[in-house]
Order: C-alpha cells, then sequence, then structure tokens
C-alpha cells in the first residue's frame, strides 16, 4: 500500500511533534526550551545537577562544548576581564551583546564538531548558554531591550539583578541594591520581555530568566529571601541569592524558595564550595563556575611570561601546535575547505 502525499506529511508532522514533546529529546529545540528541559529533568531527579562551567569568549565557548557539558553561562566578569577591565558594568551593552555572539557561534561550531566525531550520534545540539544581563544597562525599558538582544543571538536565558548601575562583582566591596519595590520591577520587565518574543517568534523562544539578588550584604538574609520570593512571584523560571555566606544560608534558601535555583561556586569567593551531589541533595538545580575558566588562564599566562622573561622554555606550560589548531577549529575547517573544494 503507498502513502499519499498528505500522509506522508502527516507522519512527518507527528513524528516532530513527538520530539518536540519529549523530555529528553533535544532534536529541533529552540535554546530556551532545551534549558527548559534540562532543569525539569535535574528538578525531577532524572538527572543530576546542571553544571554550568562560565565561558566569556567564542574559545571558551567551544572549549566547554567540546568538553561535553550540557550548558553553560556567559560571565560578565569574564567578558569584563577579557576586555582589560574589572566587573564594575564598564563593559557596556553593545560590547556584552558582541560576546555573545561570539559565544553563540563557538557553542554551534563546538557542536557541530561533536556531531561529526565518533563520541556522539544523532543531529548537533548547541548547549544553551545563560547570558550575564548584569542591571539591564539601563531602567525597565532597556532591560526589555536586552533580554530581546540576546534571544536574536541564541542565548537560553538572561540573569537580571538588584544591583545599583553600575554594578559590581557580587563577591567584593562597595555594592549597593536598588529598593525592594523597584528590584521586583525589574524583574517583572524581564519576565514581560520573555514573554512577548515568544508572542511575536513563537512557544520556546524567549530566554528563560533568571532573576538575582545581592541584598543578603547590604539588607540582610531575609530580605534577600524575600527579593527571591517577590522575583518568583513576577514570573522569573529561575532565582539567584548571591554569597551566602554559610551551608545553614545555602539549606535555607533552597527551602523557602521555589524553582530551579543557582550556586555560585567562586573559588576562594564568600561562599562554600560544595561537591555538585551534595549542592542537588540540598535543593540546587545549577552549579555555575564562575572564574575558574579565566583564572586558569591568567595562572597559565603569567607562568609561561614569567618562563619567558627567564629565557626557559615553555613547553610544560602548552598544548603541541598541532592541538592548538585543533580547538580552535584548523582541523574542521579543513575538512569544510575539502568538502566545498571546486575540481
Amino acid at each position: 500500500m503507498t502513502m499519499t502525499t498528505t500522509s506522508v506529511a502527516l507522519v512527518l508532522t507527528a513524528v516532530i511533534l513527538l520530539q518536540i514533546s519529549t523530555p529528553t529529546s533535544s532534536f529541533g529545540c529552540p535554546p530556551p526550551e532545551r534549558l527548559r528541559r534540562l532543569l525539569e529533568a535535574t528538578d525531577s531527579g532524572e538527572a543530576p545537577i546542571l553544571l554550568l562551567p562560565c565561558c566569556y569568549d567564542g574559545l571558551t565557548a567551544r572549549l566547554v562544548g567540546l568538553a561535553g557539558f550540557d550548558a553553560t553561562f556567559m560571565t560578565g566578569f569574564g567578558v569584563s576581564g577579557a576586555n582589560g577591565y574589572p566587573d564594575t558594568q564598564l563593559v557596556s551593552y553593545n560590547e556584552m551583546m558582541s560576546a555573545a555572539n561570539s559565544v553563540a557561534e563557538g557553542l554551534s561550531s563546538a557542536a557541530l564538531e561533536r556531531a561529526n566525531s565518533v563520541d556522539q550520534s544523532g543531529p548537533p545540539i548547541a548547549i544553551p548558554c545563560i547570558a550575564d544581563g548584569d542591571t539591564g544597562y539601563g531602567n525597565a525599558i532597556n532591560v526589555k531591550r536586552t533580554v530581546f538582544g540576546y534571544a536574536r543571538s541564541g542565548m537560553a536565558g538572561m540573569m537580571i539583578e538588584d544591583q545599583v548601575s553600575p554594578k559590581r562583582c557580587g563577591h567584593v566591596a562597595g555594592k549597593s541594591v536598588v529598593p525592594f519595590a523597584e528590584a521586583v520591577k525589574r524583574v517583572q520587565a524581564a519576565c514581560d520581555a520573555r514573554d512577548e518574543y515568544e508572542a511575536l517568534f513563537g512557544k520556546g523562544t524567549g530566554p528563560l530568566i533568571l532573576a538575582r539578588t545581592d541584598s543578603l550584604v547590604t539588607d540582610g538574609f531575609e530580605d534577600a529571601i524575600q527579593r527571591c520570593i517577590a522575583f518568583r512571584e513576577a514570573g522569573c523560571d529561575m532565582t539567584f541569592l548571591e554569597a551566602p555566606q554559610s551551608v545553614e544560608q545555602m539549606t535555607e534558601y533552597c527551602q523557602r524558595v521555589t524553582g530551579p535555583k543557582l550556586a555560585n561556586m567562586l573559588e576562594y569567593g564568600s561562599t562554600p564550595i560544595l561537591p555538585p551531589a551534595e549542592l542537588q541533595k540540598m535543593g540546587y538545580t545549577m552549579a555555575a563556575y564562575p572564574l575558574t575558566l579565566l583564572s586558569a588562564s591568567i595562572k597559565a599566562m603569567q607562568e609561561s611570561l614569567e618562563l619567558i622573561k627567564e629565557g626557559k622554555p615553555t613547553y610544560d606550560k602548552i598544548l603541541s601546535f598541532e592541538k592548538t589548531k585543533e580547538v580552535v577549529g584548523f582541523t574542521e575547517y579543513a575538512k569544510e575547505e575539502e568538502r566545498y573544494k571546486v575540481e
């Protein structure tokens, strides 16, 4: 029995709908929807806590993607540092957008390479990335523009925080936060932009909103908890209570605030560094490692520079030239070049 064109179309449509509706499927998934499914899998206990090594440019995004992680986070500290600045909002919206575009390209190229390698079967999957939106680069209207900009660049989520602009790293002195009501309105604006983007471009396309509060240090732990609760009521998808100073504070945050939660594992920072399994048992959904790649690269470069200054070889500090070429994409480029070669 032969199938009609209509029957074939119906079968293909059913297959596509099945793939989209299956929680473990990622084929044809917009980045925000892919991230949502990962969070749901962790919250339900079907998957381990989502590890987020933080990237800040195309190369670090490629490294995270090639290493086989399920998601990543574009850190504003890293973008600022890579531009030669401290994380004090000296980097503008346009510079952050440029970094997001580079990160998206790096994640895409890594996904294509992994799909063509022996360690992955099936279609290429670009891992989702949550982008640092700082304070939104202005008022509530600027916040909405930032959400739209990150959505167009392919980001799966955006973090918005309640610091006074210009903001700074959450683990350094001198930060301050906006009043409670203004903080909630800022988060509401981000959530509205998420929904408006989906209304324009389809379900699952609006970046998930990660709402962060820095008020623990300035206004106390209870204020920080109440802000996170209010952020959830305003519609955010995830919360992030920055810089808890004890396991007890981390545990209470997880017990009192609903929804996916992020733990910031900053080495030598204010928050206790705990194993991923312990964080998940506590109630966290994500564990971010914000400065590990940046700090490791700074250390390696400083040590290499010292060796050069002393006239000593640097072989123990560097990769082979062949491996370096492979990491930045020369191997895959050569394959593509051969593929489109004109005889």
